[in-house]
């Protein structure tokens, strides 16, 4: 493979980019978009850029993505694509029959400088947006940031373009949710039901890219958070944002917007991020964390109490979204592993200040970095300067794993190689359950790959 040609040798690098780990804002805002009942994504550009969105979130959810494109050509490219977008918007009412089209941009047309809420204006004045049926919009380009802050921006979009105040108070707890795979959502949404918590998580890609087979083919799957519900988030009493890069931006603008207070937590992953999101929660809304929660966090404790022996020491290398290394290095901590290696390809100097401050009592010697230059192509120097025990992330690094024949735990986005992802949580406390049974599971693999016969227990 050509990654066995990789240097061991790390050189600063300020222009070039090799194998990152990321990739571009619109998929995170077509992602983000399936998470409104009703809802059809739309990509203000090119054909091939929509397909290569679908395509992807395709593979990852083995569902079906629907969404639709405003085709450029090179007309468009030259004199803008307004009238592509307007007719796009007729049409797709007119043929599909959504609630809501959610529009992003791409690269062409951000470089073209189209204006969405000016060609948006223009389609409801001449008539093109039916009545009761709505048409949002997110400045997405690929050019920069990643699929995370793409994600964000459609999150702040539904808050600024749909919450209303009507100035009653509603006993409800907004969850704005960042990147998080729809078992994680139906999950958030089970222990709030179990706190007897009303909330409204949006977006919600629960019963949508984990829909149930019937054998009926429904264009619009029954989940994903209405609009009324949509609406109602602006007279909400509390917002608890989940993530800095992909929830917050949510809690911001409806803040701003109506004046609903909101704190952001890390994404509930492991146990100190799920303590502090669950207690968050649970003040905003008034109410006490039940007996059955505090079991469940119980049991993850006993597991990772019992298993202590089998993590202790080993080292881990990780990459992918900075919402997940945050609270997943953290977990990583506390199950005394060492995480040495980490990179994320989503820029922001906030994710570099939380990791120092996680790792500077246990791992300070840690190699961090984040942004464009944080590829895979630095991990792989990494890891052959300081081999490690365990790799975490997403498909792509199986490659790094075979080459370096290290154990590889699949987490994250995208992963095309494997299920499970969406239908298993990662976050609570069972999803920290489940997590810890695969970080064990592939270490373990590896004990008795490698043990000697003399060593080759059956209990361990």
């Amino acid at each position: 493979m050509l990654l066995r040609h990789t240097k061991d040798e790390v050189m600063e690098r300020e222009a070039l980019t090799i194998n990152p780990a990321k990739t571009c804002q619109p998929i995170g805002a077509m992602y983000a978009a399936l998470g409104i009942h009703g809802c059809l994504p739309h990509s203000h550009g090119s054909q091939g850029c929509c397909s290569y969105h679908r395509s992807t979130l395709t593979r990852h959810y083995k569902e079906p993505v629907m969404a639709a494109t405003s085709s450029f050509t090179e007309g468009a490219s030259v004199f803008g694509g307004q009238a592509n977008l307007v007719t796009a918007i007729d049409n797709i009412f007119t043929v599909y029959e959504p609630d809501i089209i959610a529009v992003h941009s791409t690269c062409l047309s951000e470089t073209i400088g189209d204006d969405l809420q000016q060609i948006a204006t223009k389609a409801k004045d001449d008539g093109k947006v039916p009545e009761g049926k709505y048409v949002i919009y997110a400045p997405t380009p690929s050019f920069v940031g990643s699929h995370v802050t793409g994600y964000g921006n459609m999150v702040q979009a539904m808050a600024e373009q749909f919450a209303v105040s009507t100035g009653e108070t509603l006993d409800q707890v907004n969850i704005a949710a960042g990147w998080m795979e729809p078992s994680d959502m139906r999950e958030i949404k089970r222990i709030a039901k179990e706190m007897e918590v009303t909330v409204r998580m949006f977006p919600d890609t629960s019963d949508v890219l984990d829909a149930p087979q019937t054998g009926k083919h429904v264009f619009y799957p029954k989940g994903g958070i209405t609009i009324p519900e949509l609406k109602s988030t602006g007279d909400s009493k509390f917002t608890v944002a989940l993530g800095c890069f992909s929830g917050e931006p949510g809690g911001v603008a409806l803040e701003k917007k109506c004046k609903v207070p909101f704190q952001t937590e890390d994404l509930p992953i492991g146990l100190r991020a799920t303590d502090r999101c669950l207690m968050t929660l649970s003040k905003a809304a008034g109410v006490k964390i039940p007996q059955s929660i505090t079991d469940e966090r119980g049991r993850l404790l006993d597991v990772m109490t019992d298993m202590e022996q089998y993590f202790s020491g080993k080292k881990v290398a990780l990459f992918g979204d900075p919402d997940h290394l945050i609270p997943l290095t953290e977990f990583l901590i506390d199950l005394n592993m060492k995480p040495v290696h980490i990179v994320s390809g989503t820029p922001g100097k906030r994710f570099e200040q939380r990791m120092k401050a996680i790792l500077e009592d246990t791992v300070p010697e840690a190699n961090v970095k984040n942004g464009p230059q944080a590829d895979m192509f630095l991990l792989h120097q990494w890891i052959k300067n300081e081999p490690v025990d365990l790799l975490i992330g997403n498909t792509y690094g199986k490659y790094i794993a075979r080459d370096e024949d290290i154990p590889f735990v699949r987490f994250g986005f995208p992963i095309v190689d494997r299920i499970g992802h969406s239908y298993f949580p990662s976050v609570g406390y069972m999803g920290g359950l489940r997590l810890v049974e695969k970080i064990l599971g592939v270490l373990m693999d590896r004990q008795d790959r490698d043990a000697p016969e003399e060593s080759f227990e059956l209990v361990m």
